[in-house]
């Protein structure tokens, strides 16, 4: 059973099936090296500002990935929490490149051997 599966989220159709999101092919995302004075962007609390315009925009990513996010607790009770963050990022990124959440997840789990990437 998939994470989305558990808790109750059913596509609009009522089809029972995930919805299909395109797979568009693009050379955007190959991975590019950095320049020497560019460095990869590593998270720091940003700053708080409030932006009005990104409500509806948080509201739908948090819905969507809260399933994935109470899959990674559970998984990480079973493996470890870097295991389970990891399994997690994976999933998500993979859902902003347009896979569906079912295909997304069973990509990284197609990816571990013995619990390990």
């Amino acid at each position: 059973m998939y994470p989305y599966q558990q808790y109750g989220q059913m596509p609009a159709s009522g089809s029972g099936q995930m919805p299909h999101y395109p797979i568009e092919p693009s050379n955007q995302y190959q991975q590019q090296p950095f320049p020497p004075q560019q460095m990869p962007y590593m998270p720091q609390e940003p700053h708080h500002h409030h932006a009005p315009q990104y409500a509806q925009l948080k509201n739908e990513t948090l819905q969507t990935v809260e399933p994935f996010v109470q899959y990674g607790l559970r998984e990480a009770q079973h493996t470890s929490y870097p295991h389970a963050f990891r399994e997690v990022a994976a999933i998500t990124y993979l859902i902003g490149r347009g896979f569906s959440p079912r295909m997304a997840h069973q990509i990284v789990e197609s990816w571990e051997m013995n619990e390990h990437f």
